[in-house]
């Protein structure tokens, strides 16, 4: 099974049978939403992600490999083509597709052919008649049916059929996106903590040189038991903190191993030797309007809106009349030796009406429900729209926002290490006690690990913008393109 499904659905040619004098209920408009002129928070640096045009004809562009990571690349390939949620999506895009096929096989007459052998008992009583006791009859039939579509019943349910499978195929794009985001953000989460695990290792031989330089002071009478106790408790600390490092990892790889379709006991990430890169790259926002274009979440939701819109067409065919052309023809004979002679041969044709009078309300009540479920879907693809614009929003206040708290982290580490060594420095020459290098020590672990956080924090930020923007994804055709290519 294919997992790279393009919005466009090559497999659903559009079909006219004849032309339609009259299409009863709305054709499909997008509503209006309120989408503002610009972002906030913007910053003139394209950065080196671009956003695929429309023109591109991409369903999903590999966003990850701006951030310039072999190991990440690989990762978000495995996740593709392993993830089993993805492959569930996929199903749904596949029977989605043969709904609209089924729907779409309605322009077309139904013919069928079979054979039958019929033995029957007749009554010699009825019209006192004296047939013979047992018949056999041998026929071969060929029937056909076609809908004379004239108030567009069957037109609007394949239009919307085709609308649900256009929904289908960007939910389809949606999990891609959730997936190869969520890859990203448990990578940089794992790097983060081999960072950390890396800062409280060398925190923890610091600690045990610490503790053996006190305890040689106290042997001399330069340092006190207070100091010794103190020195111990710091280690047995940061080692607790080392050993909750592991199990966050560990927690961590089992998850990723699930994002990839592999199984937790089997799938190892190995440490990183190397620190994240401090400067996340720049992802370019745009306008707010391209969002209509570029996610797929708002894709599916305004898909949705177009089926439902089609359904009120469906609706209104049913108070119209139905008209159905019907023909058969066959050989039918008693005798299978005569069954294929001219005189064996049977025909009819006739047109058949359906004209509904009276339902009790029924189809009122239908068009009803239909126009209602429009607008809820109205209401659910302007909400879309505005989380949208939200996420976006979310996203780009918090990358200018981080970048000057990374400014001011830098600053925080470079102090810290510089008091740390002065403390060690009066340490050693006997004008403080030990408590001060103890805390001088731990400021200068938690602004590095603060940092390595801080890091992390900012590339998942990264991640999250880039997915609130769609993630490079663009629809290759409008909802009204592909409603108006019948």
């Amino acid at each position: 099974m294919k997992l790279f499904l393009p919005l466009l659905l090559a497999g659903l040619p559009a079909v006219t049978v004849f032309a339609v004098p009259l299409t009863v209920g709305p054709d499909y408009h997008r509503p209006d939403t309120a989408a503002p002129a610009a972002f906030r928070d913007t910053t003139a640096d394209a950065g080196a992600w671009k956003i695929a045009t429309p023109a591109d004809r991409i369903a999903r562009g590999a966003w990850w490999e701006i951030f310039g990571d072999t190991a990440l690349d690989d990762l978000e390939t495995r996740a593709l083509a392993a993830n089993e949620d993805l492959h569930a999506a996929a199903a749904r895009v596949e029977q989605a597709r043969a709904a609209a096929g089924l729907a779409r096989s309605a322009y077309w007459p139904q013919l069928a052919a079979g054979a039958s052998l019929l033995r029957e008992q007749t009554s010699t009583t009825v019209d006192n008649v004296a047939p013979a006791p047992l018949a056999t009859t041998y026929g071969t039939p060929l029937g056909a049916s076609w809908e004379l579509d004239l108030f567009g019943r069957v037109r609007r349910q394949s239009e919307g059929a085709r609308a649900e499978a256009v929904s289908s195929a960007a939910d389809f794009e949606n999990v891609r996106l959730a997936l190869t985001a969520e890859v990203a953000s448990s990578y940089f989460g794992l790097r983060t903590l081999d960072r950390e695990t890396v800062l409280v290792a060398d925190g923890v031989d610091l600690r045990s040189r610490a503790l053996k330089l006190v305890t040689a002071r106290r042997a001399a009478g330069a340092a006190t038991d207070f100091d010794v106790a103190r020195a111990e408790a710091e280690l047995a600390a940061t080692e607790v903190e080392a050993a909750d490092l592991a199990r966050r990892r560990a927690g961590g790889q089992n998850a990723l191993a699930v994002l990839l379709g592999s199984a937790a006991p089997e799938f190892q990430l190995p440490p990183a030797t190397t620190a994240l890169a401090s400067q996340p790259p720049t992802v370019p926002a745009g306008l707010p309007g391209d969002l209509l274009e570029r996610r797929p979440d708002v894709a599916a939701a305004e898909a949705a809106l177009a089926a439902a819109n089609a359904r009120i067409g469906v609706a209104k065919a049913a108070f119209f009349p139905s008209i159905t052309l019907t023909g058969s023809a066959g050989y039918a004979s008693g005798d299978i030796d005569r069954l294929f002679q001219a005189d064996s041969r049977i025909w009819s044709v006739g047109p058949g009406v359906y004209l509904p009078i009276f339902q009790g309300g029924r189809n009122r009540a239908n068009l009803q429900r239909s126009r209602a479920a429009y607008e809820e879907s109205v209401a659910l693809f302007r909400q879309r729209v505005l989380v949208a614009l939200g996420e976006v929003q979310d996203a780009l206040t918090a990358t200018q926002l981080l970048a000057t708290q990374a400014a001011a982290q830098e600053r925080t580490v470079v102090a810290a290490r510089r008091a740390g060594q002065l403390a060690q420095t009066r340490f050693e020459a006997g004008f403080v006690n030990y408590l001060e290098v103890i805390d001088a020590q731990r400021t200068v672990l938690s602004a590095e690990r603060a940092t390595a956080q801080l890091t992390a924090q900012r590339l998942l930020t990264s991640v999250a913008l880039i997915k609130a923007l769609g993630g490079g994804w663009v629809r290759p055709l409008s909802i009204d393109s592909l409603i108006a290519a019948r």
